[in-house]
């Protein structure tokens, strides 16, 4: 399976032109590879540049060669004013978006310098090398006719502005690659009753990509019976590195806890999983209750590597969270917990696994009597979201499918729930009473990822690449 993204590139123009300017064409060609090199610098991409398609037959070359590729993003550089034909044919045969950059060489064009050359063949050929905005309004209405998904891109090669939209599509497309790629995990069943967060399966793979790879109990309980004491004592040592370990964790139950992190670390492994969902009870007293009581630090350290792990069989919160960590944002588990009126805040937590990269400090692994609303006790993760831009993230199915919600905000200092979970503070700019009245209505299950940074413009190109909507409280 391809697994690294694949951005497509092309530049146009019009061929009568290049025997009528000097130079012309060779300056158009500097502006593109100044674009390829700077999209070559993002990273972990590979890039399938076209060249210059200036004619309908190169287009018809074009369209060949980026069928075969495969790529996740198409971007079409107007360089010039181009022949509608020459897009056409390439966006047509790419088989994914499509996006117009409409980048002029610098922000206005000099003028005085292009009027006191006294050669108006001269002339023209300096006002060709800015004349991108003349082609757009003919590549949109052909494409948008020809049902291709487009979108455009306006700027200057000037400006860091242009820089950043470029790099935020770049960015989507990782994420939609990494959605593609990823094997979804489901350990046990849905808490019974919680209607919310049942999902259709088949939406996954339909809507996202994602493969989803049925999980038996029995068989991560095969792997644990077979995990040695040199496992888990290496594995305590790894949670002392990774958490402050309270003192009153007993030796038993980090052993306990131990044992089952290296059976899930060996679980992931065997089926190549990129995310997990999972919830289950079992009978008092049986091996599978043991295990279920002692995965949290586990899945802690699994979603801290980038393999996001939600709790109570949130199908579509495990893949916010993957989202959240292809953007290198975290992800963390969280539902909200109470809200503040003396501060116009919300607090939103967890029991269960958390991201320990987003942590105000170390994250604590503390001993619980019990997990509320589950069977059991065991050791669990106290975490505080560090002070930062966040953004919370929820992938929603409703009647006309799946969509995502997002909401940009802030994590505030202030007193927090020490009981074993993860808890942080939360300010909207709307406000919170009406952040959460919008939130609620908008239809998501009561989970929700939560990532570092504001990340509103790269979930827009995310949710534009996948076909869904985005909703955005503000």
């Amino acid at each position: 399976m391809q697994t690294k993204t694949r951005i497509g590139f092309f530049s146009t123009g019009l061929n009568t032109y290049w025997d009528q300017f000097e130079g012309l064409l060779a300056n158009l060609e500097r502006y593109s590879a100044s674009i390829v090199s700077r999209i070559r610098e993002s990273g972990d991409v590979e890039v399938v540049d076209l060249g210059m398609v200036d004619s309908p037959q190169k287009a018809s070359e074009a369209a060949l060669r980026v069928k075969a590729s495969g790529v996740d993003l198409l971007f079409a550089y107007i360089s010039t004013y181009c022949l509608s034909s020459t897009i056409l044919p390439v966006a047509k045969e790419a088989a994914c978006p499509v996006i117009l950059l409409n980048v002029q060489p610098s922000s206005a064009i000099d003028y005085k310098k292009i009027n006191s050359l006294g050669d108006r063949g001269k002339m023209t050929g300096l006002w060709l090398e800015n004349c991108q905005a003349c082609a757009i309004p003919e590549a949109a209405s052909v494409l948008g006719r020809a049902g291709v998904r487009y979108d455009i891109l306006t700027g200057h090669l000037d400006d860091e502005e242009t820089w950043k939209g470029i790099s935020a599509w770049v960015e989507a497309a990782k994420v939609f690659r990494g959605l593609r790629c990823n094997r979804l995990g489901l350990l046990g069943h849905y808490y019974c009753g919680m209607l919310d967060v049942y999902t259709d399966l088949k939406m996954v793979p339909a809507t996202f990509g994602s493969h989803v790879e049925l999980l038996e109990m029995d068989e991560l309980a095969s792997i644990r019976e077979k995990v040695t004491g040199e496992e888990i004592q290496a594995k305590v040592e790894e949670f002392r590195e990774r958490f402050e370990v309270s003192g009153a964790c007993s030796d038993y139950e980090l052993e306990r806890a131990a044992r089952t992190s290296v059976a899930l670390d060996a679980l992931v492994e065997a089926h190549d999983l990129g995310s997990m969902a999972y919830y289950y009870e079992g009978t008092a007293g049986s091996v599978h209750e043991d295990i279920v009581t002692s995965v949290i630090a586990g899945n802690t350290l699994l979603t801290g590597r980038g393999i996001p792990v939600a709790g109570e069989y949130e199908v579509k919160n495990a893949l916010a969270m993957k989202i959240m960590s292809l953007l290198g944002a975290g992800g963390s588990f969280s539902e909200f917990y109470a809200m503040d009126f003396d501060d116009d805040v919300i607090l939103l937590g967890h029991d269960g696994p958390a991201h320990y990269m987003m942590s105000e400090g170390k994250v604590g692994l503390v001993p619980l009597p019990v997990y509320h609303g589950k069977p059991g006790k065991g050791l669990s993760i106290q975490m505080t979201v560090r002070q930062s831009d966040v953004t919370l993230l929820s992938v929603c199915e409703g009647k006309d499918g799946m969509f995502l919600l997002a909401a940009e905000g802030e994590t505030v200092p202030g007193e927090v729930l020490e009981i074993g979970n993860t808890n942080s503070r939360y300010r909207f700019p709307c406000g919170m009473a009406s952040f959460f009245d919008q939130w609620c209505k908008a239809g998501p299950s009561h989970h929700c990822a939560v990532g570092i940074g504001h990340l509103a413009p790269k979930l827009r190109k995310l949710a534009f690449l996948l076909g869904i909507p985005l909703v955005e409280v503000r």
